[in-house]
């Protein structure tokens, strides 16, 4: 698929649930509403959803949510999308508390790789940070996933004050057990924006401060800066949408729980694609419109998205 912009679109993330079992308070603080059970798409709504995506050239899909192990079952869904032979990579983004029990069965029915948002290596901090998670749990997730064979990336959101000290941490951590790393810029959106505002930490300021030096990233359509420190090859990558806007390459469209499409993560525009699950050629012409609809560049800078991150999908 293009855009309107010539960008081809071949990437698609999937929200399966706006529920999370945590409260990181730049992602779904206290006090969000939640949506009804009754809104959500079902297994067979995404796989019927998703069936036709593939026909018009999607190839990678990612599960994200809220939090996607807190949907039942959530093997089954996995099970439908392995089948397409047309997807090439299916992942899916979680805050790994329920890793460690559902690793060996997700990736069984098909889950090739994990993003795992951890944001303290230190016990107390990530406490605080995710609203009473357990770190231990989490790294026994990890390890898990990593003795089966399964790639595993640890996505850092930066929080001036409160996790900057633990950058070299993250970076030792991560080169030890052979996970990839992403660092991640606050991002001010839905009732999270005071709180990104107040704690951003731009990505220059680290590559600044530890001296990180700039190399080629071999996926052009990849929003991932890719640096690597003076004295090592391991690759650090910042995700920064604010320090270093990545739109020109956005290769990916979003489908939230509760079934509408959204061009662009830092955009209120959305298709209501429920419209079209029992029409295909309605849902086709749905897709086709995000497509026309998805904009050249976000205005994040504005803080404009009314949306908290736990209901759009990250």
């Amino acid at each position: 698929m293009l855009d309107k912009f010539n960008r081809r679109i071949d990437y698609l993330r999937i929200s399966v649930t706006d529920r999370c079992n945590l409260r990181c308070a730049y992602c779904m603080p206290d006090g969000i509403n939640k949506k009804d059970h009754s809104d959500i798409l079902s297994f067979e709504d995404i796989r019927n959803i998703v069936e036709v995506f593939v026909e018009k050239g999607i190839r990678k899909v990612r599960l994200t949510g809220g939090e996607p192990l807190v949907r039942k079952n959530i093997e089954t869904l996995v099970k439908y999308l392995s089948s397409f032979e047309e997807i090439k990579d299916l992942s899916m983004t979680s805050n790994g508390f329920f890793l460690e029990e559902k690793v060996q069965v997700l990736k069984d029915n098909g889950l090739d790789r994990f993003n795992i948002s951890l944001d303290s290596l230190e016990f107390e901090k990530y406490k605080k940070i995710s609203k009473n998670g357990d770190l231990k749990k989490v790294l026994r997730g990890i390890y898990k996933a990593k003795s089966l064979g399964m790639g595993v990336k640890i996505n850092c959101v930066l929080i001036k004050g409160i996790n900057e000290d633990e950058v070299l941490d993250f970076i030792e951590f991560s080169k030890k057990n052979d996970l990839g790393l992403r660092f991640i810029e606050l991002m001010p959106i839905g009732k999270t924006q005071d709180f990104a505002r107040d704690n951003f930490l731009s990505s220059d300021d680290i590559v600044k401060k530890y001296e990180l030096k700039r190399i080629e990233n071999p996926d052009k359509n990849s929003p991932t800066s890719l640096y690597k420190m003076k004295d090592s090859d391991f690759k650090i990558g910042f995700i920064d949408p604010l320090s270093h806007r990545f739109c020109s390459t956005c290769n990916r469209l979003r489908i939230t729980s509760d079934g509408f499409i959204r061009p662009c993560l830092h955009s209120d525009v959305k298709i209501d694609l429920k419209e079209g699950l029992d029409d295909r050629e309605k849902l086709s012409e749905l897709i086709d419109i995000s497509l026309y609809k998805k904009p050249l560049r976000h205005y994040l800078e504005e803080g404009s998205i009314s949306e908290s991150m736990n209901r759009i999908g990250g």
